[in-house]
C-alpha cells in the first residue's frame, strides 16, 4: 500500500472544507490535501441556485454556486491539492487515513493534523417510520433539489412536503416555479423549522399552506404515490383521532432534519455531543482527540453557510496552531441551562476572542441572553430554534471568569 506524509488532511470538499483549506494555505501551510467523495467540489451548494448566501461573509447576496466558486477559484489559484471521487474509509487517533479511489487504489496518509468537514445527511422515511405502502415518488428535499437543479428532472406535479426545514421551504417555491402544485407543507412542531425569511418568501408569497402540528400518518399508492393521509398531533406528537384527512398527490418530499456525519470521527475516538450530533470542541474547533478538528455541518447543523465558513476558518487556524504547538490550555468550560439546546465551542482558554453559536429550545419573545459569570446581557425581541444565535465575545470580556461560562435565556422584566 502506498504511503504519503502530509501536513493537513481535510475530509470533505464542501464550503467548510474549502474555506479551511484556503485559510490554512494563507496561514502558511503548504502540504494540504482536500479529500472529496463526489466528482466535483462544492458540496451541496452547486445545487442551491437560489440567492441569499454571502450577506454576512462577503457583504453581498449570492447564489450557492456563486458563493462556493469563490473558494474553488482560490483553491485553484493556490494550487491546493484536491482528490475527487475519493473515499476516506478509515481514520485513527494517530492522524492516519486510508483512502480509496479508482486511479490510485488504496493509499495510506500520515498527517500532522486532520479537519473533518464532512457535512451532514438527510433523515429518510425509515428514520421517522411513516406508515403505508412503498411506492415511487418519495424523496428527501435535497434529492429533489439535485434532480431539478442539477439533473433537469421534475420529480412530480402534485406535491406534499413533510417538514418545514429550510431546504423543504425552498423546494416548495422551486416546485411552484417549475409549474407543479404544492398542496401543503406539514410541520409536526408548533413553529416552522426553517428561517422566517424562507417561510415568508417561499410559502406566503406563493400562497402555499403551512399546517403546523400536522404529520403524515399513511402513504397510499401501489406503483406511484396516489395520496397521503394527514392528521393533527398533540403536544407529544401523537396523531389526534378523528382529525385525519386525505390529500391526493403523486410526490412526497421529506424535509425532516439533518444528521451530522460522524462515523469516521468516531473511529478516531472523537467524543460526540448528542445535542448537536457533532463533536465536543474547544475554541479552535479541536475535538477531544488532539490534532483532530471538526467544523461546519459535521459539527452542528448551521442555518447560514456564512457561519459554516467562519467556523471552518477557525478550525484551520486551530490546525495551524496545533502543528506549531501553539494551542493554550482550554481552562474555561462553556455550559448552558435548559433554555438552550447547545453552545459551540465547549471550552475556551480566555486568551482569544471567540464567536459562540447556540440554539434555543423553543420560540420566545422579549428575552435576554445572559452569561452571569461575566455580567453580560444581550437583548433579543425574538428567538427561535430554527435560527442560530451567533455572538462574539472579546478576550478581555471572557477573562472576567476563571473557569466557566453559562449561557441562559431569561425573560425581560416588564
Amino acid at each position: 500500500m502506498k504511503t504519503r506524509t502530509i501536513d493537513l488532511a481535510i475530509i470533505g470538499g464542501g464550503p467548510a472544507g474549502l474555506a479551511a483549506a484556503v485559510r490554512a494555505y494563507e496561514l502558511g501551510l503548504r502540504d494540504i490535501i482536500v479529500f472529496e467523495r463526489d466528482n466535483r467540489l462544492g458540496g451541496i451548494l452547486p445545487q442551491c441556485i437560489h440567492n441569499g448566501f454571502g450577506l454576512h461573509y462577503f457583504g453581498e447576496e449570492l447564489t450557492g454556486p456563486e458563493f462556493v466558486f469563490r473558494f474553488i477559484d482560490k483553491i485553484k489559484k493556490y494550487n491546493i491539492e484536491t482528490q475527487l471521487n475519493t473515499m476516506v474509509i478509515e481514520v485513527n487517533k494517530n492522524h492516519e487515513l486510508i483512502t480509496v479511489n479508482a486511479y490510485e487504489g488504496i493509499v495510506k496518509y500520515k498527517s500532522k493534523a486532520i479537519i473533518f468537514a464532512v457535512g451532514c445527511r438527510e433523515r429518510t422515511r425509515s428514520a421517522i417510520q411513516i406508515p403505508g405502502s412503498r411506492p415511487a415518488g418519495i424523496y428527501t428535499a435535497g434529492t429533489a433539489q439535485r434532480m431539478i437543479n442539477i439533473e433537469g428532472y421534475l420529480p412530480g406535479k402534485e406535491i406534499v412536503i413533510l417538514g418545514s426545514g429550510d431546504v423543504g421551504l425552498i423546494m416548495a417555491r422551486r416546485f411552484t416555479l417549475e409549474g407543479a402544485k404544492v398542496k401543503a407543507v406539514l410541520e409536526i412542531m408548533k413553529y416552522p423549522g426553517g428561517l422566517a425569511r424562507n417561510v415568508s418568501q417561499c410559502l406566503e408569497d406563493f400562497d402555499i399552506p403551512l399546517l403546523l402540528q400536522h404529520t403524515i400518518v399513511n402513504i397510499e399508492g401501489k406503483d406511484r404515490v396516489k395520496s397521503v393521509t394527514i392528521a393533527k398531533v398533540d403536544d407529544s406528537w401523537n396523531p389526534i383521532p378523528n382529525t385525519e384527512q386525505k390529500i391526493s398527490c403523486d410526490t412526497v418530499i421529506l424535509s425532516v432534519g439533518l444528521i451530522p456525519e460522524n462515523e469516521l470521527a468516531s473511529q478516531a475516538n472523537v467524543e460526540i455531543n448528542h445535542a448537536t450530533g457533532g463533536a465536543f470542541v474547544n475554541e479552535w474547533m479541536e475535538t477531544n482527540a488532539p490534532g483532530i478538528f471538526e467544523c461546519g455541518n459535521a459539527l452542528a447543523v448551521f442555518d447560514l453557510v456564512d457561519y459554516v465558513v467562519q467556523n471552518a476558518e477557525r478550525a484551520a487556524e486551530g490546525a495551524y496552531k496545533y502543528i506549531h504547538n501553539e494551542i493554550p490550555s482550554q481552562k474555561i468550560k462553556v455550559t448552558h441551562d435548559e433554555t438552550i439546546r447547545f453552545v459551540i465551542p465547549n471550552r475556551v482558554s480566555g486568551n482569544h476572542s471567540n464567536r459562540f453559536y447556540l440554539r434555543v429550545t423553543k420560540p420566545m419573545e422579549n428575552v435576554i441572553l445572559e452569561i452571569p459569570e461575566i455580567s453580560l446581557k444581550v437583548r433579543y425581541e425574538h428567538v427561535t430554534p430554527s435560527e442560530m444565535i451567533s455572538i462574539k465575545l472579546r478576550d478581555r470580556i471572557i477573562q472576567r471568569t476563571e473557569n466557566k461560562l453559562t449561557f441562559k435565556i431569561i425573560k425581560q422584566e416588564e
